[in-house]
This record gives C-alpha cells, sequence and structure tokens, in this order.
C-alpha cells in the first residue's frame, strides 16, 4: 500500500490545484452511470484526480489502497477540522458555495484529537443500548422497525393485492424517519420535514442554508427537552456518558443522526431493494439463498449510498499518485471509485453470492461509522420484511431509466416505481403470551396515522 510520508520534495510537476484543468463531479454519467465516470477519470489521472465540486476545485481519490490509507491516517497526516481548509480561512471560498451548509455544522464529523474521542465516547455509550442485541432496548427497537414497516407495506398495497408503487417514497425514506423519531424520544411523529432537509444540505439545493437553519433548530429544541427531562433514548444516554455536553454540541451531532439515519440508511434500503430487483450484482442471489445481511453487503459496495466522502485535508504537503497535494487542498474520497478499484474488485465476480466485508462504505479509522449495526439491521429488517409481504416485485420502468439524486456525496434514487403483487396474508398469531421471552412492544395508537401523515408529505414534497 502506498505510505502517506510527509515530503519536503522540490515543487511539484505540475500546476496547484486552483490552476489545473478538473472535470465536474456532478454530471450526468456521476449520476446515472458513475462506473463509467470513474473509471474514465481512473484511466487520465490514476488513483486521484482534480475535479470541480459545484465550483470548489478538490482531489478525488479514486483508488482503494489510497482511499484506505487516508482514512485510517495511522501517520497523523489528514486533518478534520474545518480551519485546515487553507482556501475557506484565506476567503477563497464562495458565500453561495451550495455545499457551504453542510459544512457549517460544527460536530464530530470536523473534530480530530481529544474533541473527537470525547463526542465520539458519548456516541458509543448513546448507541450502545440499541445496537447491543441482548439489551431490551435493541431487543424493542427491532419490534419496532418490523411493525413500521408492516405498516407502511399495508397502507402502500391497499389498492389491492396487485399495483404500483414508489418505494422510495412509501417505503426506504419513511421507515428510518420513524426510526429516528424513536431514538431521539421526540415519538414517531417527529420531523416529518427533518430528512427533507437532509437531503436539500447533502445536495447542495437552492434552499441548502435555509434547510440547515431549520434542521438545527429543530433538532436543539429536542435536545434542550432532553437535557431537563432525560428519558429512554439516545441524546439521554449520551448526555448521561458525557455530563458536559452542551445542548448545542448535541444539537450538532444529531445532525449527523439524521444524516445516517433519515438519509444514509434510507438511501441504503431503497439501493438493496433496487439492487436485488436489478438481480445484476449478487444481491437476488444472496437474498434467495436467505443470506439477507450479504444482501444488504452486496448493494452497499456496489452502491454505497456516500459515495463520495466529506472533505478532509493535508496538515502537510503529500504525494498521492502523481499529485502533490498541497496543506489545506480539499480532498474527497469515494468508496464508490475505490470498489471499483482492480486492487479490491478484482478476484471477485460481480454477481457473487458472497462478497468481501473489505470495503469502504461504512469509513475506517477513527471516523468509522459508530452507527454501522444499527443502520444495517434497519435495512436488513426492510428488506426482509418487503420481500416476504409481496410475492412479486417488478421495476415499473427500464433500470437504466430509473432518476438518480443530483449530489455530488449522496447516492441514491429520487424514485423507485414498482409493480407488486402480495403474497398470501400471513396467518394471524396465536393469541396468548408470547413464547420467545422477550417482552412485546405495544402497539402505538398514532403510528397508522403517522404512517399516512408521511406518505401524504412525501407525495407534497415531490410535487
Amino acid at each position: 500500500m502506498e505510505p502517506q510520508t510527509p515530503q519536503a520534495e522540490p515543487a511539484p510537476s505540475h500546476p496547484p490545484l486552483e490552476s489545473l484543468a478538473v472535470q465536474p463531479l456532478v454530471n450526468r454519467d456521476h449520476e446515472s452511470r458513475p462506473a463509467l465516470f470513474y473509471e474514465r477519470l481512473r484511466a487520465e489521472y490514476g488513483p486521484v484526480a482534480p475535479v470541480d465540486v459545484l465550483g470548489v476545485p478538490a482531489w478525488l481519490v479514486i483508488g482503494y489502497p489510497q482511499t484506505l490509507d487516508i482514512l485510517r491516517d495511522t501517520r497523523g497526516i489528514w486533518s478534520r477540522r474545518l480551519d485546515s481548509w487553507r482556501a475557506r480561512r484565506e476567503g477563497r471560498v464562495p458565500a453561495d458555495w451550495p455545499l457551504l451548509p453542510a459544512y457549517g455544522f460544527d460536530m464530530s464529523v470536523y473534530s480530530d484529537g481529544a474533541d473527537l474521542s470525547r463526542l465520539r465516547g458519548a456516541w458509543a455509550e448513546g448507541l450502545r443500548p440499541f445496537q447491543d442485541r441482548t439489551r431490551p432496548q435493541a431487543k424493542e427497537l427491532e419490534q419496532a422497525i418490523r411493525r413500521y414497516a408492516d405498516e407502511l407495506i399495508t397502507v402502500l398495497s391497499e389498492g389491492g393485492r396487485t399495483g404500483w408503487a414508489d418505494l422510495s417514497a412509501q417505503y426506504a425514506r419513511p421507515l428510518p424517519m420513524m426510526v429516528m423519531g424513536r431514538l431521539l424520544g421526540a415519538g414517531t411523529g417527529y420531523g416529518d420535514e427533518v430528512v427533507m432537509d437532509v437531503w436539500r444540505v447533502l445536495d447542495g439545493g437552492p434552499d441548502a442554508a435555509e434547510a440547515a437553519g431549520r434542521l438545527l433548530a429543530d433538532l436543539t429544541r429536542v435536545c434542550a427537552d432532553k437535557k431537563t427531562a432525560p428519558g429512554e433514548d439516545l441524546p439521554s444516554y449520551m448526555l448521561a456518558a458525557t455530563p458536559d455536553l452542551t445542548v448545542d454540541e448535541l444539537a450538532r451531532e444529531m445532525v449527523l443522526l439524521a444524516g445516517l439515519i433519515g438519509d444514509f440508511t434510507g438511501t441504503l434500503v431503497c439501493n438493496t431493494i433496487a439492487e436485488v430487483i436489478i438481480g445484476e450484482t449478487g444481491a437476488r442471489d444472496s437474498l434467495s439463498a436467505g443470506m439477507i445481511q450479504e444482501a444488504v453487503n452486496r448493494a452497499a459496495i456496489s452502491s454505497p449510498p456516500m459515495s463520495n466522502l466529506t472533505f478532509r485535508w493535508p496538515k502537510v504537503d503529500v504525494r498521492v499518485g502523481r499529485f502533490q497535494i498541497a496543506a489545506g487542498d480539499p480532498v474527497m474520497l469515494s468508496p464508490a471509485a475505490a470498489h471499483l478499484d482492480p486492487a479490491f474488485s478484482d478476484g471477485a465476480a460481480a454477481d457473487s453470492i458472497y462478497s468481501s466485508r473489505a470495503h469502504l462504505t461504512w469509513g475506517a479509522g477513527p471516523h468509522a461509522c459508530l452507527g454501522r449495526d444499527l443502520a444495517t439491521t434497519i435495512t436488513t429488517i426492510a428488506v426482509e420484511r418487503l420481500f416476504d409481504r409481496f410475492s412479486g416485485v417488478r421495476l415499473a420502468l427500464p433500470a437504466d431509466q430509473l432518476p438518480w439524486r443530483s449530489s455530488p456525496m449522496m447516492r441514491g434514487l429520487r424514485s423507485l416505481p414498482v409493480n407488486y403483487e402480495l403474497a398470501a396474508p400471513p396467518p394471524e398469531p396465536p393469541a396468548g403470551p408470547s413464547d420467545t421471552g422477550a417482552a412485546e412492544v405495544p402497539a402505538e395508537p398514532e403510528s397508522e396515522s403517522l404512517v399516512r401523515r408521511l406518505l401524504r408529505a412525501m407525495r407534497l414534497a415531490q410535487g
């Protein structure tokens, strides 16, 4: 693997990043045929390429060894702190840059060292009750996810045994929103607009700044309530683990939760369902073999929800591939491109039932995703319930016409239209106490009305 070595080298043999001809990152191929786009960059530039990110020049690392090496950062060369961004310090980032709101949240994503350790410690303890499957909170959450999934499927299929549905707007997106409300302890009806605002921020839409303000304000109100009246929820557990967390700090971390659960996980659910239906990457065969988690893993490799990660910056000049990256240059790592690198993909058939666990969808190193198990659990249950309840699910239009989001970071469908056929109704469970030994989660009387409200909000948001 190519080492990261701080270098006091002679002047590079190429102009600085700001003077290079750069490829626009957001383009039609990046949206609909990303493999073609990344391979074209690899052929021209090697493992790192200069790109234009909505008007800001940056380095895009597309080689697997180089991406993994930077993620691990064993030599401490790479910074996630926003004050490491040289162009931003010098006032050269346009005030109207569409992604600037995504870099306006001072949270653990943009922390290093002791600050990062403190915040990640709070996250680890806060998530533990929901990710440790021996804990009652984790068992109850899994039961709730199954119930939410079944309620969504029941509502979207009310038209009869066969019909049409948009599995993005009617299933993959609202399900994680319901889970997020439960984790926040704010009721399952919390935040119909929260995930929509996360989309606006990460996609760099025209109203991204307003969306960022609304998002932080909503989550600040929730966190202020937890500071004064803690409950059995994620913010309260994080406060118990790290009592000196301020409301402002906690609210900014909950923005990260909205991204992880609401956007990333919802996108992974949708991408996995699409991969299974299309059946070209082994996800369908894995599901047919009863290996649901392997189907999710296949989808995470072939279509990672966060195809390109937020910037990081070298503290010193460092050579990657044939380029010398100057200290403070913005560097974007691309798990999606790294998964196409022969260094990762050679030797593994694209349609194999089994896949590598060495992929980079969850990151690696100091910033590796702490909510990986939670996101995987939500996705696994969502996929399992969908294909248990439907005996047939077919795309309602050709696969190459599916509408993808126009985003420099997220790789997800704007809609997933399908024609479905319901399986026979499942038998009613026998009356009497459960023989599993697990406590039953009481039904939530507002749940079905929440499902209808969320689906209505999705329809209004789409137009």
